[in-house]
């Protein structure tokens, strides 16, 4: 391939750090993130970043890797879940650079997403940042269309 039929990554780069407002992915990921209470969308480190009271609970961001750039999500984990789900399906999951060393996990969003899981884990990191309040509040919320009741704890 020539250089220039190449694809240039730093266009690659621009579109994920500007994404378009009406990626289906970014579209999924809204529906997950926003409906969570106080939950807001940000710029700055991800693109989007999601924040409950400016503490961010997941991001969009790319996985920079020696075969290139994959997209994902990345959000904070229980203590053993980055490790059971990173030694399980390397294929799907990561430990993110900067803020791994602190639980949170790269899931992959450009292969087959189980999105109802990535809801549960995206659910999970909201409850290890909000203020209890919240969490009480998003406990007390009747269940939305895009939850099923096995997914309540």
């Amino acid at each position: 391939m020539s250089s220039a039929e190449m694809p240039d990554p730093a266009s690659d780069r621009a579109t994920w750090h500007n994404p378009d407002p009406d990626d289906a992915t970014l579209a999924r990921l809204r529906t997950i993130c926003l409906p969570l209470p106080e939950a807001v969308e940000t710029g700055g480190v991800g693109s989007p970043s999601f924040k409950v009271r400016d503490k961010i609970f997941a991001m969009r961001h790319p996985l920079r890797l020696p075969d290139g750039d994959r997209p994902s999500v990345w959000c904070k984990g229980r203590p053993g879940v980055q490790a059971v789900l990173t030694q399980g399906a390397p294929e799907r999951f990561a430990v993110p650079p900067y803020v791994g060393h602190r639980g949170w996990i790269a899931v992959f969003l450009d292969g087959d997403v189980d999105w109802e899981e990535l809801a549960d884990l995206i659910e999970e990191s909201y409850r290890m940042t909000a203020p209890k309040r919240l969490v009480a509040r998003l406990d007390a919320a009747p269940l939305s269309t895009t939850k099923s009741p096995s997914r309540r704890s």
